[in-house]
């Protein structure tokens, strides 16, 4: 079974739910792609990096979810979450110069959890949803939404997992 990235969920709101995620560390790669081709490009040196090609030859745990979010127009970052508890101080250099390290510091984010495929448009009507809630419920946004897949592409549609997200910043 994949190891899921941890959580606490810390209030429910219509639409939304609002998580606590402790720090964590990514590695990532940018792909200058549209937002469906950009998923299969950025995984392929990702799992290379996880599989050994870094530094220290160090393989990792695959983890869920993977992670897509948009960077400006035809750009989108990949990341993979590494397993709970990995050190960034101890996170081996990838060999790839196109994947890097990022370390995420704990935060809140606002998460809509739905089914289906991994379609464009539908991840799109899906930020709009969590945006237009989030914004009701009074809570105020850090950056843009980002994306969450939980299964592989073999898995029927129907049963795929699917979040999309939004960190939230301190009331003002």
């Amino acid at each position: 079974m994949t190891q899921k990235q941890p959580f606490t969920v810390t209030r429910a709101y219509p639409g939304f739910e609002l998580r606590h995620y402790p720090e964590y560390v990514l590695v990532q790669v940018a792909i200058d792609s549209d937002f469906a081709t950009g998923a299969n490009l950025g995984f392929r040196p990702l799992f290379g990096y996880i599989t050994g090609n870094n530094e220290a030859s160090t393989k990792f745990s695959m983890t869920a979810p993977v992670i897509q979010e948009e960077s400006g127009g035809t750009s989108q970052i990949v990341s993979f979450v590494l397993p709970e508890g990995v050190d960034v101080s101890r996170v081996p250099m990838p060999r790839d110069a196109a994947v890097s390290i990022k370390h995420v510091e704990p935060h809140q984010a606002a998460v809509q959890q739905f089914a289906g495929g991994w379609s464009e448009r539908r991840f799109r009507e899906r930020a709009e949803a969590l945006l237009t809630a989030v914004q009701q419920a009074g809570l105020n946004t850090e950056g843009s939404p980002y994306f969450a897949r939980f299964d592989p592409p073999w898995k029927p549609g129907f049963l795929k997992h699917n979040e999309v997200l939004v960190k939230i910043g301190t009331p003002q």
